[in-house]
């Protein structure tokens, strides 16, 4: 992970937020370095994370707690099921798709 940082640190000013996931029983799921909640429902959370975007789908997914600040997120659910990271064109085909179900 410290060189994911030490290639991509150059172009930002202050320091990186750190990124890790944490799950708990394949029923509860946290997350830090998350820039932003993209979408989400109960069987899918679309996620902005300092290192991409991370797809999360399971089942009866809530979420648990939301720290916009601390970038942290909490998601419970009664299974998880798997976890993905997007590459650039994977991720916008996933938003756009959710922006089409929510107009």
């Amino acid at each position: 992970m410290s060189q994911y940082y030490e290639n991509h640190a150059s172009g930002h000013k202050g320091t990186i937020q750190e990124h890790d996931v944490i799950m708990r029983g394949r029923k509860l799921i946290e997350i830090t370095g998350v820039k932003q909640v993209e979408s989400f429902d109960s069987e899918e959370f679309l996620l902005d994370t300092v290192m991409g975007a991370l797809a999360i789908r399971g089942q009866n997914l809530q979420m648990k707690n939301l720290d916009v600040d601390k970038g942290i997120v909490s998601i419970k659910g009664s299974r998880i099921f798997d976890l993905i990271y997007l590459d650039e064109q994977q991720s916008e085909k996933a938003k756009g798709l959710f922006s089409k179900l929510f107009k």
